[in-house]
């Protein structure tokens, strides 16, 4: 599939190119976004050109995995890259395509709802009938990662569980929560956020 942007009144995602590569090497250098999910550490400048120039391209070109920087609504420069998101497909299921979503953002965009906006975008393409018409979007994190399940929260996405051992982080096996949202679900919480959640996500922010 040929790389296209996204666009919305608060966000624009646009395939990452080199002109990225010093942006994303600054942004990867926070710890959370090294704790909470699968970029090397340490991060190099030659992490962010290997995952440009090969994981990228090669996930558009072979329609396994579909990755956009996400920037503010407006924005032209690479400088103004606040973070990343994609979806990694199954097609192996008969006459149907799933989908999981990830994202990460810089920690100086965090909190502003632009993760949401992008997810609803995403979303958006993901159960559209002439984008990739998928049949189920997964959405998984590391056990704790409470700014991430607050973002599929609020996207609609049904909260499935937590599964032992289930993610693989740097060759550790970790526990993950996982949640599913189908195409007929809504795009807002199904459920109430937890109780003790909001006082977790106070001490424990991404």
């Amino acid at each position: 599939m040929e790389p296209f942007p996204l666009i919305s009144d608060r966000v624009r995602l646009t395939v990452p190119t080199a002109a990225d590569v010093n942006r994303i090497t600054e942004i990867c250098q926070d710890a959370d976004i090294q704790r909470w999910t699968v970029v090397p550490s340490p991060y190099h400048p030659s992490d962010a050109a290997w995952f440009v120039d090969e994981l990228v391209t090669s996930g558009w070109a072979q329609d396994t995995a579909y990755t956009w920087a996400i920037r503010p609504h407006g924005a032209e420069s690479s400088s103004d890259l606040v973070g990343m998101i994609g979806l990694t497909v199954d097609r192996t299921a008969p006459s149907a395509v799933d989908a999981e979503i990830g994202f990460w953002l810089d920690p100086g965009a965090r909190g502003h709802g632009l993760a949401s906006a992008a997810s609803d975008l995403v979303l958006d393409w993901a159960f559209d009938a002439e984008g990739l018409d998928a049949a189920r979007v997964v959405w998984t994190a590391y056990v704790g990662n409470w700014q991430s399940r607050r973002v599929a929260w609020r996207c609609g996405f049904t909260f499935e569980g937590t599964v032992r051992r289930h993610a693989v982080q740097r060759g550790e096996r970790r526990d993950a929560w996982i949640a599913t949202l189908l195409p007929g679900d809504g795009r807002e919480p199904v459920a109430p956020w937890p109780d003790d959640a909001l006082t977790r996500l106070q001490e424990d922010v991404v």
